[in-house]
């Protein structure tokens, strides 16, 4: 044949939207005192939604990046070698302040602009966001060593994407990592071997082995390593001050799920030269700040992915026609799609919840602070467990077109789960639960004062509520307890997010959540709301304006 068939019945793509079309975004900046950010938001919810930044994703997946460890010459030089398009989404991150700029701006709503922002942005290429994430979490950590925040603090809430090996202090921008990790401890970093000797001069030489350190080719790391006071944090560069190179050398690339935009690599410190960074022998206590900031992009990129998918099942269904109808005019589909929407816009208004929180919380305000240690760690296990759920529902949705590379849904689903496990996989997000609970009683206080300014507002709601109360009340005894852990995490979220829905999402959002959700009357998958659902008020509420 040299002229195909007429092809009929398949959606055209999907550009030109802008990924900012949400209310439940919008209205929370509104409501936080954050409006002021509302025209950079949009502005950069169209960019998200341009066929060019979708070819750039695209690349940045299709061609990942590549290790040299020597030159043609010989020489070590352990560089990162990208594909153009990375370095194109980098810029606009950091332009655009998705890194560690709101440290750096007074504004109210500084940190949920920027938490807005990066939801966005993740919904364009996600792997990116591990560097950008972890600068913005650098700052507060770094903060523990007043002469380098003095320094570097400046560097890494420039609004410069300054890439390329040279002296961290010479450069107009900075990009942080972070390496923790080790082969024989994983999340129980109390377990590394790395050691780290103190020099004449007040730095330290480090040496040891690294199982994971993601984006290698930052410029400067927040690391772990033993000391003789015990387990320490330390700054170290990739470059050091007179321009040759600090003693990192990276092994090997990780061969990973998902994520592959993204490079992760083992290293090895041979006497890397690094500064402390805190108290000597409080490593942990220092980097948890760190741990807590990257956590909560876990949570907003688990809500972005969701987005996302919803966004393409959306459009899909609004245009393929099956049995004599579009399919989002068939009630099971319909129930499917808005099943997806209200789970989307639940992680979407905690996620944002949280973020507003830590405006608070840099205000003084201690209530909030101690809200967002609590709840950030519950919305860590349950948001980010649904988001692997979420992503392959939606996939299922555009049928065997979900399927294929081209519809950008497998890059998705493999992403999704890296989101459950970074920063602490669920177990260890769901103990931090516990341990919040036991040493920091004033953040139970705190979320159940959250939860009562919905009190009276949905029967269902309530009754979640107080069943918590009791479930809480099983904790005294610690083995019963951890095996409770997964539990309260995940009724803490799921009361959380009705709390936040009732109050502020449309009435018909907010009665499915808690219908389903608290209430009950839910299956064990997406599509199983119970009769009477407003379907129609959700999806109205939740369609982008492409997928009429």
């Amino acid at each position: 044949m040299t002229v195909t068939h007429e092809v009929v019945n398949q959606p055209p793509p999907l550009t030109g939207f802008t990924a900012a079309d949400e209310p439940a975004l919008l209205e929370t900046l509104r409501r936080e005192g954050a409006g002021w950010g509302e025209r950079e938001v949009t502005e950069l919810g169209a960019l998200a939604g341009t066929a060019a930044v979708q070819e750039q994703s695209r690349w940045a997946e299709e061609v990942p990046p590549r290790l040299h460890t020597h030159d043609r010459f010989g020489h070590r030089v352990d560089e990162v070698e990208f594909h153009p398009a990375w370095h194109q989404l980098m810029t606009v991150a950091v332009e655009q302040g998705l890194h560690a700029a709101p440290w750096a701006d007074d504004r109210p709503g500084a940190h949920l602009v920027r938490a807005a922002k990066f939801y966005l942005w993740s919904q364009a290429e996600p792997g990116h966001g591990c560097p950008v994430s972890m600068t913005y979490a650098a700052v507060p950590a770094l903060r523990a060593a007043p002469e380098l925040a003095a320094a570097y603090e400046p560097l890494l809430t420039a609004c410069r994407y300054d890439y390329g090996l040279r002296p961290p202090l010479t450069k107009s921008g900075l990009i942080a990592g972070m390496s923790m990790t080790e082969k024989q401890g994983g999340s129980d970093v109390r377990a590394n071997t790395t050691r780290a000797v103190a020099a004449a001069d007040g730095s330290y030489r480090i040496t040891g082995h690294k199982w994971f350190t993601s984006a290698p080719m930052s410029d400067v790391f927040l690391t772990l390593a033993q000391t003789a006071e015990g387990l320490s944090c330390f700054l170290l560069p990739r470059v050091l001050p007179d321009g040759s190179r600090n003693g990192l050398r990276l092994m090997r690339l990780k061969n990973k799920l998902g994520n592959r935009s993204n490079a992760s690599a083992e290293i090895e410190y041979e006497a890397a030269v690094a500064w402390p960074v805190g108290e000597p022998g409080r490593g942990v206590r220092t980097i948890v700040e760190m741990v807590n900031m990257t956590r909560l992009d876990c949570v907003l990129g688990s809500a972005a992915a969701m987005r996302a998918g919803l966004r393409q099942a959306l459009h899909h269904t609004a245009h393929r026609r099956a049995f004599g109808r579009a399919l989002d005019h068939q009630p099971l589909m319909r129930s499917v799609l808005a099943d997806l929407a209200v789970e989307s816009e639940a992680a979407t208004l905690l996620g944002m919840r949280l973020a507003a929180a830590v405006d608070r919380s840099q205000a003084g305000d201690a209530r909030e602070a101690a809200l967002r240690r609590l709840a950030l760690a519950a919305a860590k296990y349950w948001v980010c467990k649904r988001g692997s759920t979420h992503v392959g529902e939606a996939l299922e949705c555009l049928g065997g077109n979900g399927y294929v590379e081209e519809s950008g849904m497998p890059r998705l689903y493999r992403e999704a789960p890296l989101l459950s496990i970074w920063e602490g996989s669920g177990n260890v997000a769901a103990l931090d639960v516990l341990r919040a609970l036991q040493r920091e009683p004033e953040a139970l206080d705190a979320y159940f004062a959250e939860i009562d300014a919905a009190a009276g507002a949905d029967r269902r709601l309530d009754a979640a509520a107080a069943g918590l109360r009791k479930l809480l009340g099983e904790l005294a005894d610690p083995e019963r307890a951890q095996l409770l852990a997964r539990t309260v995490a995940e009724r803490m979220a799921l009361v959380l997010q009705g709390a936040l829905l009732v109050r502020y999402s449309s009435p018909a959002v907010a009665d499915a959540f808690c219908a389903s959700r608290l209430d009950g009357a839910w299956g064990n998958a997406f599509g199983t709301l119970p009769p009477g659902t407003d379907l129609t008020a959700i999806l109205e509420r939740t369609r982008p304006g492409d997928a009429h």
